[in-house]
C-alpha cells in the first residue's frame, strides 16, 4: 500500500468493506459507506490540487528561469560597459539603498534619475555649474 495514490487506498478499503459483507442497510454500514464516500471525494481533491500545483510549479519555474534571463540582461557584471573615449562617466551614490551608479553628463543633467535598485528618486542641482560659467 506504499506505493498507492490515496484514491487508490481509499478503493481498496472500499474493497476490503465489500469483501466483508458489511450491512449498509445497518446503521455502522451506513456510517461506514458514507465515510468511504467522503474519503473517496476527499482523495479526488486531494489529486485535483495536486494537478494543479504541479501545472502552477511549471509555469513559476518558467517565470523563474525568464527573471534570471532578465537579471542577467539588465544587471549582467561580465559586460564591461566602456564609454566612448570622448563620454565621461560619473558614480553616483544612492543614499537610500548605498548602491553605485554610473551615469554620464546627460542623464545627470536632466536633473534626476531614479535608482536602478531602489527605486528611489536621486535629484541633481546643477546651478552650480551655471554661476561658474
Amino acid at each position: 500500500m506504499e506505493n498507492m495514490t490515496i484514491a487508490e487506498k481509499v478503493s481498496y478499503i472500499k474493497g476490503l468493506t465489500e469483501g466483508m459483507k458489511i450491512d449498509t442497510a445497518a446503521n455502522e454500514g451506513k456510517v461506514l459507506a458514507a465515510i468511504l464516500d467522503v474519503l473517496g471525494d476527499i482523495a479526488l481533491n486531494i489529486e485535483d490540487i495536486d494537478s494543479d500545483l504541479a501545472d502552477l510549479t511549471d509555469v513559476v519555474s518558467d517565470v523563474e528561469d525568464d527573471l534570471i534571463e532578465l537579471e542577467d540582461y539588465v544587471y549582467d557584471e561580465d559586460d564591461d560597459y566602456e564609454a566612448p573615449d570622448d563620454e565621461e562617466l560619473y558614480e553616483i551614490t544612492c543614499p537610500d539603498c548605498g548602491e553605485t551608479i554610473t551615469a554620464d553628463f546627460d542623464v545627470i543633467a536632466d536633473g534626476e534619475i531614479k535608482c536602478p535598485n531602489c527605486g528611489a528618486d536621486l535629484e541633481f542641482d546643477l546651478s552650480a555649474l551655471d554661476n561658474e560659467e
